[in-house]
């Protein structure tokens, strides 16, 4: 994976890239792993990740991995945005789940790189 540090105001963000097509965001352990990274390489609890390093079973709200992993980012105060197209996604359930989660201040899903940086620097 590629990581990079972003800044808003003076609050930092980690951007996660793929690197080669591999997925960085499986499960709860790969969670918690990004979590030690973000932490150590960018020394910041604010994560952005490209949608492409994200495993397709996310998206898939009945294997609960989604619920799993955002679980452990509220357990350890992290904030995540996930950028990239999510128009070819039509399932209700995942569509509300995606509405709900950028009323909050915690998970994002946005078009781009800079739409998660801009509002995981603005989150309280």
């Amino acid at each position: 994976m590629n990581i990079k540090k972003a800044s808003v105001n003076g609050i930092k963000a980690a951007v996660i890239t793929p690197k080669g097509g591999e997925t960085v965001l499986r499960d709860t352990q790969s969670a918690l792993d990004l979590i030690m990274t973000a932490k150590f390489e960018a020394e910041t609890d604010r994560i952005a990740i490209d949608k492409k390093a994200v495993a397709e079973d996310f998206f898939i709200l009945s294997t609960g991995v989604a619920g799993e992993i955002l679980q452990k980012y509220i357990n350890y105060g992290v904030k995540l945005a996930i950028y990239g197209d999510f128009s070819r996604y039509t399932s209700k359930p995942l569509r509300d789940f995606i509405y709900e989660s950028n009323q909050g201040n915690d998970f994002f899903f946005v078009a781009d790189e800079q739409e998660a940086v801009q509002r995981l620097c603005s989150a309280k």
